[in-house]
């Protein structure tokens, strides 16, 4: 639909301000600029909004709102650009990118937000004319205008039955179809499905763990929070991470319920009458290290614990929870470089991810088939290096932080098939697990719209002493 002859009058409207100093509010502006930085530049919007919030003098609501706008905005793009695309008068890719931001940031307001419409669209302009001039901005006021008279959008797309179905969950739910593809292909059901896709979209409260030894849950539950369940020793917070003192000693960790429970299920393996020793094969950035490592110290002084991690800037962040002298950076598919096997070995490998997008607002639009491609070899390779250094009769451990079955099921099958001498462990054995989190195999599957939790896949190995046999 060509919009551009409607564009005049809202131009002309935006045009008597032209002579005004334009007086962005500083929340907008931060949600911009993080946008940007995100979009355009490539940051990661979990690590660069506390410094921008941590160097603004925005008062506590006003950050809140900041947050809402720049996550939701991420998350939802893929859904707002279908509204934008409806009102243009020019081919979408040949759109300014920081235009394409401010539309977007808009239409989280219009679509998302309590915002009444009207304060949307002017307080987006105003922004808009800080950073991109007053004539660019009169097109974004022209723009949210249009789309403001075409509010029920979606309703629309909803009931047009001549569109596909997983063309129109992608749209409204704001994934790539090949993301939801995937969550179909495990699940197996479509209204699983749309629960996970919803899930996905909405924020949520950081969950933290204590580090035994150094804290306990019920100190972290004192400056606020609720229990996790079946985890014991996490908690669901009430606050900012950095509001909790041990939080800022580095004596606990933020760190998601799936992952927690990765720790404990692997640390249950534990036999404290040997004298073991611990891998943790790709370490960075160490949440699961420190918690491993700081249960080790406190249950067996005998145990060892070493944190691999080969990328140097993963490496220095897990130097900030774990002792240096327990750090090294292999490559982890070298297994010459480590001279010795171990009792315990954890490869919490690298993944697409697709288990966290609920945490991660920018990840589902910057992975493709083709990195899923590149990263199940290297899990496969990955694997084959835990075999090679696990003892006999120790305990393999292999995570992801992700459901598709090409990094799940799909790896533990190549693996038993590849090393007959690895057999499953059933996980159930060892720990409990939330209702709906155990697979027929014995390994485990959390999914968020289940369990509040990353959709963390586990699966345990031993390798047979054949020598005993």
């Amino acid at each position: 639909m060509n919009d551009s002859s409607k564009f005049s009058k809202a131009r002309s409207s935006a045009g008597k301000d032209n002579f005004r100093k334009p007086k962005p509010d500083a929340a907008r502006v931060l949600a911009f600029d993080l946008l940007t930085e995100v979009n355009q530049n490539g940051a990661y919007a979990n690590i660069l909004l506390p410094q921008l919030l941590g160097s603004s003098d925005l008062e506590l609501r006003d950050k809140a709102f900041a947050t809402e706008l720049s996550y939701g905005t991420l998350r939802m793009q893929g859904k707002y650009d279908y509204a934008i695309k409806l009102h243009i008068d020019r081919p979408f890719t040949e759109l300014e990118p920081r235009i394409i931001d401010l539309l977007r940031m808009g239409c989280h307001q219009i679509f998302h937000m309590r915002t009444p419409v009207h304060a949307a669209v002017g307080a987006t302009v105003e922004v808009a004319r800080k950073v991109v001039g007053e004539s660019k901005a009169s097109y974004v006021n022209a723009l949210l205008r249009a789309i403001t008279r075409d509010l029920d959008v979606y309703e629309k797309l909803e009931a047009d039955e001549s569109v596909d179905h997983l063309p129109k969950l992608s749209i409204l739910y704001s994934h790539p179809e090949w993301i939801i593809q995937s969550y179909f292909d495990a699940l197996k059901n479509w209204e699983s499905v749309i629960e996970l896709l919803a899930f996905n979209n909405i924020a949520a409260a950081p969950h933290l763990v204590a580090w035994r030894g150094k804290s306990t849950r019920e100190e972290l539950l004192q400056t606020g929070g609720e229990v996790l369940e079946y985890s014991r020793y996490g908690i669901v917070s009430s606050t900012q991470p950095n509001d909790y003192p041990e939080i800022r000693n580095r004596n606990a960790g933020v760190q998601d319920f799936g992952s927690q429970l990765v720790s404990e299920i692997f640390y249950d393996t534990h036999n404290p009458q040997d004298a073991q020793s611990w891998l943790d094969l790709c370490a960075g950035p160490g949440g699961k290290a420190a918690w491993l490592f700081n249960s080790l110290v406190t249950d067996d002084t005998l145990a060892t614990f070493q944190a691999n991690e080969p990328s140097e800037h993963r490496a220095e962040l897990v130097a900030r929870v774990i002792p240096r002298q327990n750090i090294s950076s292999f490559d982890g598919r070298d297994t010459s470089e480590f001279g010795a096997q171990y009792d315990r070995i954890l490869i919490d490998a690298p993944c697409t991810g697709l288990g966290a997008l609920r945490r991660r607002p920018e990840a589902r639009w910057r992975k493709t088939p083709s990195d899923l491609k590149n990263l199940v070899v290297l899990q496969r390779e990955l694997i084959d290096s835990g075999y090679a250094l696990l003892k006999p009769s120790g305990v393999l451990a292999y995570s992801t932080c992700s459901p598709h079955l090409a990094e799940t099921f799909a790896q533990v099958l190549d693996a038993l098939h590849r090393h007959k001498d690895l057999e499953l462990v059933d996980i159930s054995q060892i720990h409990e697990l939330p209702a709906g989190a155990l697979n027929k195999n014995g390994t485990m599957q959390m999914w968020s719209h289940l369990h509040n939790s990353d959709a963390m896949f586990l699966a345990l190995f031993r390798k047979k002493n054949l020598s005993l046999e």
